[in-house]
């Protein structure tokens, strides 16, 4: 009796040990096995609408940036530069007239009328200067996406996606936009310095298409950095 239990106790002990590493085996396998399914699927368009409005947005709106108060000029900051005209002649501001030993100081007041048009906008930065003048940044257009036209798989955990978008400009972007009455306004050199420096661009035109190459990591797909 005691030589059985002992036998017993002995095929017990052998085949804890074999029970583990099957245990062991069996995890390995399935969870190589999920990694490759995951690798193998390629990204939904769900996923690609959402990659794709993510990427959209990081790029930023397009804006325009001006300064109210005594204004004075500088390499960065010219109150005679077209946007500051064209922010006048729709009304938004009042330049006043030049001030200073050589002229170089001009007041410029946001009108009533430019108070209530950017008010609505939202993501305005408004901040105090040294020189006691008052900076806007005014986002005047976002990209907005339009379509998901394609996905391609080009290898494992790796795809390509293919969106078109375009611009959507809010009531000031509206006046900065490049085929617009306001902007045509300007002569050529003034029109393609809107468009070069302070946010001008044919904001109506052909929705543009792009692709994107993206991969699959234990994040989810995110845009291939190689």
């Amino acid at each position: 009796m005691f030589e059985q239990e002992i036998e017993m106790e002995k095929h017990q002990s052998a085949v804890g040990p074999l029970l583990l590493i099957a245990g062991l085996i069996v995890a390995v396998v399935g969870v190589a096995g999920y990694f490759l399914i995951q690798n193998h699927k390629v990204i939904t368009t769900q996923e690609a609408t959402d990659l794709a409005v993510a990427v959209l947005k990081a790029q930023g709106p397009a804006t325009v940036h001006f300064h109210a108060g005594m204004v004075i000029a500088s390499v960065d900051e010219k109150p005679h530069d077209p946007h500051y005209r064209l922010l006048e002649k729709a009304g938004l501001i009042k330049l006043g007239k030049d001030t200073g030993r050589w002229g170089t100081t001009t007041p410029v007041a946001i009108t009533a009328k430019g108070e209530g048009l950017l008010k609505p906008i939202q993501g305005v930065s408004q901040s105090k200067e040294k020189d006691g003048t008052a900076a806007y940044v005014v986002p005047i257009a976002e990209r907005k996406l339009v379509a998901i036209s394609k996905i391609n798989k080009i290898g494992t955990g790796r795809a390509t996606v293919e969106v078109t978008w375009k611009w959507d400009p809010n009531q000031l972007g509206e006046l900065f936009d490049a085929s617009g009455p306001m902007v045509k306004s300007f002569n050529t050199w003034d029109r393609a310095t809107l468009i070069q420096k302070y946010g001008a661009k044919f904001y109506h035109a052909e929705p543009t298409t792009v692709t994107l190459v993206v991969v699959r990591n234990g994040k989810g797909w995110q845009i291939a950095t190689d």
